[in-house]
């Protein structure tokens, strides 16, 4: 998958081909899911942001223009309803979610995993979504956006409108508390 073929896809969704749409869609749904679930912490918001983010993309179609990367331009929108959202909602409570489905709870399980792989895995999870739920939220958009949507630096600085060196101390001291914290619980 490149970037020149997204943005073509999305161009020929433009003109009305309905494949590029459903082929987009089908390239970027999970790492979009994922970051509005890790984002919201909440399965019910989650799905309602996806569902606005792509009704978003729809409503758009004719203005895109190939300026970005078409990742850059669907998490854009996805930040946007996100910090739409809280502010509708005054922003959710400083703890929730934490025991929350996480959006890779949602796949099957593998049948060949042993009961203590699974009990280990599932405690690494709830080390890392209390680590993950403890960061500052700048912080944390940004590391959700580096790690789920695969931008570079300069391209989560134009999602959140700060600047790159401001992005990169975000990621820098997001990735630095979350070892911090996941090397103290695994001490």
């Amino acid at each position: 998958m490149s970037d020149d073929e997204d943005a073509q896809l999305m161009l020929a969704y433009a003109r009305g081909e309905m494949r590029a749409f459903e082929t987009l869609y089908s390239r970027h749904r999970g790492a979009l899911y994922r970051y509005l679930m890790r984002q919201s912490r909440d399965g019910e918001v989650a799905n309602d942001l996806f569902q606005e983010v792509w009704s978003r993309v729809i409503v758009n179609r004719a203005r895109y223009e190939p300026r970005a990367k078409f990742r850059t331009f669907l998490f854009t929108l996805a930040h946007n309803c996100f910090i739409d959202h809280c502010r509708r909602s005054k922003c959710r409570p400083a703890g929730m979610g934490i025991d929350d489905a996480d959006a890779a709870d949602l796949l099957p399980a593998d049948a060949e995993q042993l009961p203590d792989v699974r009990l280990a895995r599932d405690e690494a999870t709830q080390r890392y979504r209390a680590a993950l739920a403890s960061l500052p939220a700048e912080q944390r958009d940004v590391y959700l956006l580096h790690e789920e949507s695969d931008l570079s630096l300069e391209e989560i600085a134009r999602v959140t409108g700060v600047g790159a060196e401001t992005a990169k101390s975000r990621l820098r001291y997001a990735v630095g508390k979350l070892k911090a914290a996941l090397a103290v619980t695994e001490a």
